[in-house]
């Protein structure tokens, strides 16, 4: 369970909420940005995202699902045809065989399905915690922290986290957030890093967070 953290006005967990609050603001509609119709093809398009944008892999899912659209035709797939379809993500070999791995043991262990379990999901091929967490929050609409660079860099400059250790920013950001934020609220720390709060050469001028008192600014 999350570590209780005081609420009071002025508090870290305020904070916190504070700037969800102000992000709900500045991105109303934010979103997974990976296309995906359900959880199998969301599942797919995560493992595929790895080393590389979710822009690109949306390049390829769309031919990919349909010629495997479940566990069973991505199991059955023709290896060389596969790596020719991910050849754009580059690492297709690696990928194709990951994919393929991933349909095998759907089928075998899980029906065909994808697990709504995190501690299920994690023993896929090609599937850790960060990918288990999209999917579940994603498509399955269950509360989900997902710590990726942006909300792990945006964590420690809010000075919400230390650590730069995933899972422990995730404990972290779980004791400052009521779950009905987690989806969403990592969506939101996600927009903001690649359009303001970025690795190098923060925008802090056009911060909003900035402006209102809210950003500590840490180590920036």
């Amino acid at each position: 369970m999350p570590a209780r953290v005081s609420s009071r006005p002025g508090s870290l967990v305020w904070r916190a909420r504070a700037v969800d609050d102000e992000l709900v603001e500045l991105y109303p509609d934010v979103g997974c940005t990976l296309d995906h119709n359900g959880p199998f093809q969301l599942l797919v398009a995560t493992v595929l995202s790895a080393q590389t944008t979710d822009a690109r892999v949306n390049t390829v899912t769309s031919g990919l699902f349909e010629a495997c659209p479940d566990a069973a035709a991505l199991a059955a797939a023709d290896r060389s045809d596969l790596e020719a379809r991910l050849r754009p993500l580059g690492m297709q070999r690696t990928r194709a065989a990951r994919l393929i791995d991933l349909g095998g043991e759907l089928i075998e262990r899980f029906d065909g399905a994808v697990p709504p379990v995190r501690e299920m999901l994690v023993t896929l091929p090609g599937v850790g915690r960060k990918t288990a967490n999209v999917v579940l929050g994603d498509a399955f609409g269950m509360p989900a922290i997902t710590v990726d660079t942006h909300v792990g860099r945006l964590s420690r400059r809010l000075g919400w986290t230390t650590s730069k250790d995933p899972v422990q920013v995730e404990r972290d950001l779980a004791a400052l957030w009521e779950p009905e934020r987690w989806t969403d609220g990592c969506h939101r720390l996600i927009e903001h890093g690649r359009a303001v709060c970025r690795s190098r050469s923060p925008r802090c001028g056009q911060c909003a967070l900035v402006d209102s008192g809210l950003c500590p600014r840490v180590g920036v």
